[in-house]
C-alpha cells in the first residue's frame, strides 16, 4: 500500500497504484515540456510554479476517473496536463490580484518579476493548455471553455460581492462552484471521457468532482482559521488578515445579524478593523477558533464531502471507486 497524490491518499491495489504513479509521472514530464519556450526567460517564469511542486490534485482525479474506461487511452495524460496548466495559470493571476508574495514556499512570480510578467506568464500557460486541447478534439475544447467561463465568472462574482438582498453564504458557495468546483469537475470529466467510459459514468464523476472541489476549498477556509501549522499551505489567518470573507467569517456575520449577541457583534467589529496589526490579528484568530461559526463551517465542509461521496453510489464497486471515496474522506479529515 502506497500513498499517492494529495493528503497521503492510500492506494491498496498494486495495479491501480502502478497506473496512477505512471500517469502522474507522465503528467510531470508533460508539464515541463508544455512550459518550455524558445525564450529562456519565459521558460524560467512558466516553470516557476511547476518546479515548486504542489498537490497535483486535479491530475490525480483525471487518473482515477480514467480507471472506469480504457485507462491507457492516449488522451488521458494530455488532458491531465491541460487541467493542471489551467490551474497553474490561475495561480499566477490570483497572486497578482491578491498581491501575494509567496506561493508554494517560494517567491510568487509577481514578487519576483512584477505584475506584468506574472499576468503574461499566466496567459502563456493558458495558450499552451489550449494548444494541447486542440489535439483532443472539439468536445474537449468545449468542455474546457465552459469550465473556464465558470471559473472566471466565479472570480468576478467574488470581486463584485453579493448583490443587495442576496444571501452572502449562498453567493460565496456559488463563487466556489465556479472558481474551484468547475475545474475539479472537468478533471474527473476528462479522465472518464478520454477513457471512453459510459456517458452515465462521465456524468456521475463530473458531479462528484464539482462537490469535491467545493469541499476542498471549504476545508482550506477552516484550516486558515483552525490550523496552528502551515497545513493549509499558507500562514494561518492569511485570508483573515487580507480581509477575504471565507465561510467561517460569513457564518459569524450571519449569526450576528440573526441573534444580535454582543460578543458576535464585537468580533465582527474586530474583523472589520485593521488586521495587519499583529495583536488584533492574533485576537481575532483566538476568538474565531473558539466560536461556533468555525464548527458550522466545518460541518458545511463535511456535508459537501459527503455529497461528493454519495454521488459515486451508481458506480460499480472497484478499487478506483474506493480511492475516490477515500479522497472525499481525506478532505473531511483536513477540516478536522
Amino acid at each position: 500500500m502506497t500513498d499517492v497524490g494529495p493528503f497521503g491518499l492510500s492506494v491498496r491495489d498494486q495495479a491501480l497504484e502502478a497506473d496512477v504513479q505512471a500517469g502522474m509521472a507522465a503528467v510531470e514530464e508533460g508539464l515541463l515540456e508544455a512550459t518550455k519556450s524558445e525564450v529562456p526567460f519565459i521558460t524560467e517564469a512558466a516553470q516557476h510554479l511547476v518546479r515548486a511542486g504542489g498537490k497535483r490534485f486535479r491530475p490525480l482525479l483525471v487518473m482515477l476517473s480514467a480507471q472506469f474506461g480504457d485507462r491507457y487511452a492516449p488522451g488521458i495524460v494530455p488532458s491531465a496536463v491541460v487541467v493542471e496548466l489551467t490551474h497553474l495559470a490561475t495561480l499566477y493571476h490570483d497572486d497578482v490580484m491578491d498581491e501575494a508574495t509567496v506561493r508554494r514556499g517560494v517567491a510568487s512570480a509577481n514578487a519576483r518579476w512584477g505584475n506584468s510578467v506574472a499576468v503574461l506568464t499566466g496567459d502563456f500557460l493558458f495558450a499552451r493548455a489550449s494548444h494541447i486541447l486542440a489535439d483532443l478534439g472539439p468536445e474537449a475544447v468545449r468542455v474546457q471553455a465552459e469550465a473556464f467561463e465558470r471559473l472566471v465568472t466565479g472570480q468576478i462574482l467574488e470581486t463584485a460581492g453579493p448583490q443587495d438582498g442576496r444571501d452572502p453564504v449562498e453567493h460565496y458557495l456559488d463563487v466556489l462552484g465556479g472558481k474551484t468546483g468547475s475545474l475539479v469537475a472537468v478533471s474527473c470529466r476528462f479522465g472518464a471521457m478520454m477513457s471512453g467510459a459510459d456517458d452515465t459514468v462521465v456524468d456521475v464523476l463530473t458531479q462528484y468532482g464539482e462537490r469535491l472541489g467545493v469541499a476542498f476549498q471549504l476545508a482550506d477556509d477552516v484550516l486558515d482559521i483552525a490550523s496552528d501549522s502551515h497545513e493549509s499551505g499558507k500562514t494561518p489567518g492569511t485570508d483573515l488578515r487580507e480581509g477575504i470573507p471565507t465561510l467561517p467569517v460569513l457564518r459569524l456575520r450571519e449569526r450576528a445579524a440573526r441573534l444580535g449577541l454582543a460578543d458576535d457583534i464585537a468580533l465582527c467589529e474586530l474583523l472589520d478593523s485593521d488586521l495587519t496589526d499583529d495583536d488584533r490579528h492574533a485576537e481575532a484568530l483566538r476568538l474565531l477558533r473558539a466560536h461556533p461559526a468555525l464548527e458550522q463551517a466545518r460541518q458545511d465542509t463535511i456535508r459537501y464531502a459527503q455529497d461528493a461521496r454519495s454521488a459515486l453510489a451508481p458506480l460499480p464497486e472497484c478499487t478506483a471507486k474506493t480511492a475516490l471515496v477515500e479522497l472525499s474522506d481525506a478532505v473531511v479529515h483536513r477540516a478536522g
